[in-house]
């Protein structure tokens, strides 16, 4: 900055034998002093932010003897302030939490900001708050910097968290005005507002048990949901009909529950109402269709062996024979389903008919190279609950034959020879 476009002071006597002297707070590289005319000057420029004022001295003196001719002037330079500082907030990132569906005007929190310029002078420091981002939802008090809610429609379950962008901005927001900006992590936490469902959409669940089934057995599941978090989610179960609660019992916290058998009574079909139990007003209920079934027995073979013949070189898909069995329950062989163990046939030199039970030859059988076969027909019923695992049988003595084993429960045997 030029000196002459900084004068301070002029104290000149005019009478060109007075010196003039400055003593003080930043002379020499803030303030200077014409020694002839005691125009004193700034030599840079000045922040009041730093430093606000100075304290000099001025001295005229004898320019020969340097003695003073009256006595030294002290003065207080003040800095004048100009809006050169944005304003700042404190102690960000903000975040905070607030109930979803909270009433409009919630105060939710109040965010700070500072201005470094003279807040005594003019509008240099006197701050206003905006939200810039978010405004649908918040709003926030111009002078407090209180954030506040401007819906009352906030879901968590639609949206838990929202960034909100806040500005402060000086000389009281008018144009011209230094900002600073600050965000805010809102989060929703959890309130009662959602109902439990039964995962079916009927919320009609089928289950069944044999009979002869032993108290405490589990009789089927039932699985619940609650869009809701923590305690508001935690779900317990009852049965509501009376007279099934002696027969079963409902066990279970928050997502699933089991049915349990207490006591078998002589009904065929039992209709369980269940329902959940929860603090609150939210509640759901189901019904429970349970038969009672009679217990499976296992296919039975026709015959306890089968003995067949088959020509050597019998060309593929070559006719071996037919074993049957029939389900001892009905006494019909529709929901019979036949296959080969694939250990017993590592192979595959036999292939089986699943609904007939045919069997036929994948390719040719060639008796100088294997004269007997030893493989194991599984029979099992469609439907059935528990697998089954083919019993172990010997190799049969009789030479130039094709052993078979059908079995699931009651096995039977069959013998085909190559001729």
């Amino acid at each position: 900055f030029s000196l002459t476009e900084h004068h301070i002071l002029d104290i000149d006597r005019g009478d060109g034998r007075t010196k003039y002297i400055l003593e003080g707070e930043g002379v020499g590289s803030v303030f200077v002093i014409d020694g002839n005319t005691g125009n004193i000057h700034v030599t840079k420029s000045l922040d009041r932010e730093e430093k606000d004022q100075y304290r000099l001295i001025a001295t005229a003196t004898d320019r020969q003897t340097g003695h003073a001719l009256e006595p030294s002037s002290m003065f207080i330079i003040r800095v004048q302030d100009i809006n050169d500082n944005p304003p700042v907030f404190q102690n960000e990132p903000y975040s905070t939490t607030v109930p979803e569906m909270a009433n409009i005007g919630t105060s939710i929190i109040q965010v700070t900001a500072t201005d470094a310029d003279d807040p005594t002078y003019g509008n240099s420091a006197r701050l206003v708050y905006a939200v810039t981002q978010g405004q649908q939802y918040f709003s926030v008090d111009p002078q407090t910097g209180v954030l506040r809610t401007a819906v009352t429609d906030m879901d968590r379950e639609s949206q838990d968290t929202y960034l909100v962008v806040l500005e402060a901005k000086d000389m009281g927001g008018h144009l011209g005005g230094m900002s600073g900006t600050t965000t805010v992590t809102v989060r929703l936490s959890d309130v009662n507002d959602n109902p439990p469902h039964f995962r079916k959409s009927e919320q009609r669940y089928t289950y069944g048990f044999v009979i002869g089934e032993s108290p405490g057995v589990e009789v089927g599941r039932l699985s619940a949901t609650d869009a809701d978090l923590g305690e508001n989610a935690m779900l317990e179960y009852t049965i509501l009909d009376g007279e099934e609660g002696d027969t079963f019992n409902i066990t279970g916290r928050d997502q699933e529950a089991v049915i349990l058998l207490i006591r078998l009574k002589s009904k065929n079909i039992h209709n369980v109402d269940a329902r959940f139990l929860r603090k609150g007003p939210f509640k759901d209920r189901a019904t429970v269709r349970v038969m009672v079934l009679n217990a499976d027995e296992p296919p039975r073979f026709s015959r306890s062996r089968y003995r067949l013949d088959v020509p050597e070189n019998c060309p593929p898909v070559c006719s071996v024979g037919r074993v049957s069995a029939v389900d001892p329950d009905t006494g019909q062989s529709s929901n019979i389903r036949y296959s080969i163990d694939p250990q017993s046939d590592p192979e595959a030199l036999f292939r089986i008919a699943s609904d007939s039970g045919l069997i036929t030859t994948v390719m040719e059988l060639d008796r100088e190279s294997e004269q007997w076969h030893n493989i194991t027909v599984i029979a099992t019923q469609r439907g059935m609950r528990l697998p089954l695992s083919p019993l172990s049988f010997s190799r049969p003595q009789e030479i130039h034959a094709l052993w078979l084993s059908t079995v699931m429960f009651s096995p039977t045997s069959l013998i085909v020879a190559l001729g």
